[in-house]
């Protein structure tokens, strides 16, 4: 693993399955090798002796040699293919869950340079594509490389010439096919990952948005991107294709070359009678078996370049360590109990990998039970803010919770007391039902039906069909004002002290909008801290105290 980042090869090592698992799967691929090219090699001997002696007793032999090998064939090729895949498979699991493991401290805030189809591509395809590390990398080469010695070793004891011609045509097969296949299909290996991802990226964003883009006239276009990505991904899939149709054909010709080579130089022994006629055979067939084996090795070098992709790709979005604005579960300090006061002295935090801050040495008391305006001009930091307020985004400074520095706080438990509704409230696929035991699985009908009701949303779900009323694929069939209710619903159901909204009324009508605030802001309990983020105008009777940002 030469020439590899760090965190390229922390990812490698676990696609890679432990020696318990890889080392009878290359015992059984050598196993296999060694009887497809013994095969043949008996298969000519029996062949040959054949027809240079009568007596059937002299060929019982190679007859039992031949039918061990052929089953050997079949049977340790299954055995490989077995326990490779088990192996490989195995570990894809591990694998899955250690992504998973090291997203979960990243999101939301680490995420967000990265698309939704590109993500989504990255966990599935970038994934699966590491499988082919231990089976058509590390298998594929310790394998053929172990036969081929062995084959030219044997080779040796009858010819050394021919050994020698044979060792020299699969060394230049090797270097001509990878780099043959390198010069046409290399470029296409490495780009077949990223292109995939964007493609997905694309109708990833067109099925999302497909009312918006009817709604502008611009589905056309949007398809067009579709059909130009898939074309190049296409492209690219071809390249890769012709660069292993040039390997299979390079091996192809050195395969010829090494068994004329060999005849050239047995037929001179065999007719001075210092070879016998069957080793002619031998020695001139068994490259054929042996190039057979040994085109694994520069596929295997194509696998790499495509694993290497993946494996790359997958550690740009799950770094071995953590970025400095992403919080990480160190504190432990208890929270306390009731009502709860914010205060924040000199805070300041940037997004990960950004040159500057979003918000800079910002200092405010929010003390329990207001209700808060937080206003600004867009770019101005207030979702920063509000990340920084449930500890999605690390900060600098102060930022206290009922007197406890939030920093010294598991954020996990931080979270149980502050919840955040999105611009865009995620609505699950499911019944209302559903969405609402999401928040605490633990709720009768009566209480879930109580927190509909307090967010003003009882007279619609009795009109849907009550609590089992399907609400579609990301709140399909709800409005953007009853999905921020029903996301708010479900924040009465967490028991939150502290309520941060963001945007409330971007997805309302403006008509609509100082409603929705009021019911927000009323269905809070007295005690309960509801902070509003907001760059339109919010009646001013809703609200106890107002803070606007400036643009950094």
């Amino acid at each position: 693993m030469l020439g590899l980042d760090p965190d390229e090869r922390r990812v490698l090592e676990l696609a890679m399955p432990p020696a318990r698992r890889m080392v009878p799967t290359i015992a059984w691929g050598v196993l296999w090798a060694i009887s497809v090219v013994a095969l043949l090699a008996t298969s000519a001997f029996l062949i040959t002796r054949a027809e240079l002696i009568i007596h059937i007793l002299w060929l019982g032999i190679p007859i039992v040699a031949v039918r061990m090998f052929a089953l050997g064939r079949g049977v340790f090729r299954y055995l490989k293919q077995l326990q490779g895949h088990d192996a490989s498979f195995r570990q894809l699991a591990a694998m899955r869950v250690g992504l998973l493991d090291r997203l979960v401290p990243l999101a939301p805030a680490g995420l967000g340079r990265t698309g939704r189809g590109d993500l989504l591509a990255r966990l599935v395809d970038d994934v699966d594509e590491l499988q082919f590390l231990p089976l058509r990398v590390a298998e594929p080469l310790i394998t053929s490389t172990i036969t081929a010695l062995l084959a030219v070793a044997g080779i040796a004891l009858i010819s050394v010439p021919a050994a020698l011609t044979l060792l020299v045509c699969l060394a230049l097969s090797f270097i001509i096919a990878t780099l043959a296949q390198a010069r046409i299909a290399g470029g296409a290996d490495r780009a077949i990952a990223p292109l995939r991802a964007r493609l997905g990226d694309l109708v990833h964003d067109t099925i999302t948005n497909l009312d918006t883009l009817r709604a502008y006239d611009a589905l056309d276009t949007q398809l067009e991107r579709i059909e130009v990505a898939d074309r190049e991904l296409s492209e690219a899939l071809r390249r890769s294709s012709f660069g292993a149709g040039v390997v299979t054909g390079a091996m192809t010709l050195f395969a010829g070359v090494a068994t004329v080579v060999a005849l050239f130089w047995g037929v001179d022994p065999v007719v001075a009678g210092t070879m016998i006629p069957e080793f002619l055979t031998l020695i001139a067939l068994v490259p054929l078996a042996l190039f057979e084996v040994f085109a694994l090795v520069p596929q295997a070098v194509a696998a790499w370049r495509r694993v290497r992709v993946s494996a790359g790709r997958i550690a740009t979005v799950a770094p071995a360590e953590i970025p400095a604005e992403i919080p990480v579960a160190s504190g432990s300090t208890p929270m306390p109990e009731g009502p709860l006061d914010l205060e924040l002295a000199d805070l300041s935090a940037r997004w990960p990998h950004a040159d500057r801050d979003a918000v800079s040495n910002l200092s405010l008391r929010i003390p329990a039970g207001a209700r808060m305006l937080l206003a600004g001009e867009s770019g101005a930091g207030k979702t920063t803010l509000a990340n920084v307020l449930v500890r999605f985004l690390e900060y600098r400074g102060s930022f206290r919770v009922g007197g406890v520095e939030a920093r010294d706080v598991d954020p996990d438990e931080l979270r149980r007391r502050i919840g955040l509704i999105e611009q865009r409230a995620h609505i699950f696929d499911d019944s209302i039902r559903q969405n609402l035991l999401f928040a605490r699985d633990t709720a009768s009908d009566d209480e879930l039906e109580a927190a509909i009701e307090r967010v003003g949303l009882g007279a619609w779900m009795r009109e849907r069909g009550g609590l089992d009323a399907p609400v579609g694929e990301r709140g399909a069939l709800v409005s953007g004002g009853q999905a921020q209710r029903i996301a708010l619903a479900r924040a009465l159901l967490a028991d939150f002290r502290v309520l941060v909204l963001d945007e409330p009324t971007a997805n309302v009508d403006p008509g609509r909008a100082d409603q929705l605030i009021a019911d927000l802001i009323g269905a809070a309990g007295v005690d309960d801290t509801v902070i509003i983020i907001s760059h339109t105008p919010i009646d001013p009777a809703l609200v106890t105290q107002r803070v606007h940002l400036a643009a950094q």
